[in-house]
């Protein structure tokens, strides 16, 4: 006796209606392997149809993300924009301040020269022509 011949003999030995009840559970199942494999492929077999809500819920988690890390972006645009604004007030101010210290700083450096001029001509150091020189010196600075 055969595979087969076993197989046809038990499946003889049951009533009709429990070979039709198998055969709808076949069938059911069947439907279910083909619709599990044309949504989630060879995964369907790992997960089953549980992956459904972890794609659900995954895609909520990174659209969420997504929405987290826009706005934050907005935010960060709108306060480095804030600190140029400021960063270029200061250069600004800064700029200003140091052609004020540069006017200031000359005009008291030549007023100083001029003072030790005057200086190294009392003392002898220097004699009148010197002194001339170095005063159309500090004339054309």
């Amino acid at each position: 006796m055969g595979k087969w011949e076993s197989l046809n003999n038990v499946i003889n030995g049951f009533p009709p209606l429990v070979l039709a009840l198998l055969l709808a559970a076949i069938l059911a199942a069947v439907v279910v392997c083909i619709v599990g494999f044309a949504k989630h492929g060879v995964n369907f077999l790992k997960y089953g149809f549980k992956q459904m809500a972890l794609d659900a819920s995954l895609e909520k988690r990174f659209d969420e993300l997504g929405v987290r890390i826009e706005s934050l972006g907005v935010r960060l645009d709108t306060r480095i924009d804030a600190l140029g604004a400021r960063l270029d007030a200061r250069i600004d101010a800064l700029g200003v301040r140091l052609d004020k210290i540069e006017v200031n700083h000359f005009g008291h450096l030549k007023s100083y020269l001029g003072v030790l001029n005057e200086i190294l001509l009392d003392k002898n150091v220097i004699d009148n022509e010197s002194r001339v020189r170095l005063d159309n010196e500090l004339r054309d600075m």
